[in-house]
C-alpha cells in the first residue's frame, strides 16, 4: 500500500512482516509520515516504513551502528548515502529528480515497540505513530546528538504529534 490513496504529493510505502501486518494500521502510519513531511515544509518526497521483528532490527543496529542490541526505530537516509560510494551516476533528469525525492527508510521493531508502549503507558497505536514521526524527522535531517538539536527535534516531533491528536512526548527519554 502506498500513500497515493491519501495524498498525491508523497510516496509512502509501508511493508510489514506477516507476523505484524494484521496488527498495524498502515493508513494511519502513512498519514503520520505524510503529516511530518508536510509540517516540515516538504511539498513532495518518498519514504518506506518497515515493521519487522527485534532480531532483524538488532542485525541492522549491529551492522550500521555497531550496537549489538535491538532498538525501537532506525532511520536510513537516502540523502546521507548518496554519493558516498564514489562519483555520482549520470542519470536522466526525470530519474534523478525522482531519486532525489526519496528520503529513505524507517525500520521499526514491532515487539520492542509493544514493550516500550507498555513501559511508557502509551497505546501501541500512539507508540507506532511516535516512532514513524521520529524516524521521518531523522530522514529530514533532524537529530538529537546535542541539547540544541534535541530541543529542535523534540519541538518538531511534538508539533506533528499534537496535530495528529497525540500528547506531546518531549519530556520522555529515548533509546539512542
Amino acid at each position: 500500500m502506498t500513500s497515493s490513496d491519501l495524498d498525491q504529493t508523497y510516496d509512502i510505502d509501508l511493508q510489514a512482516d506477516d507476523a505484524y501486518a494484521a496488527a498495524v494500521d498502515a493508513g494511519d502510519l502513512m498519514r503520520a509520515a505524510a503529516q511530518t513531511l508536510r509540517m516540515a515544509g516538504r511539498r513532495s518526497g518518498g519514504l518506506t516504513i518497515v515493521i519487522t521483528g527485534d532480531e532483524e532490527v538488532r542485525d541492522l543496529n549491529r551492522t550500521y551502528r555497531g550496537i549489538d542490541a535491538p532498538t525501537d526505530v532506525l532511520s536510513f537516509s537516502e540523502q546521507e548515502s548518496a554519493g558516498e560510494d564514489g562519483p555520482a551516476l549520470a542519470l536522466p533528469p526525470e530519474l534523478a529528480e525522482e531519486m532525489g525525492a526519496y528520503l529513505g527508510d524507517i525500520v521499526i521493531a514491532y515487539p520492542y515497540t509493544e514493550r516500550q508502549a507498555a513501559a511508557f503507558a502509551n497505546s501501541l497505536r500512539s507508540e507506532l505513530r511516535l516512532l514513524v514521526v521520529h524516524g521521518a524527522l531523522h530522514l529530514l535531517g533532524y537529530d538529537h546528538d546535542t541539547p540544541q538539536a534535541e530541543a529542535r527535534m523534540w519541538a518538531a516531533q511534538d508539533a506533528v504529534l499534537v496535530s495528529l491528536g497525540e500528547a506531546p512526548q518531549a519530556a520522555r527519554t529515548y533509546d539512542a
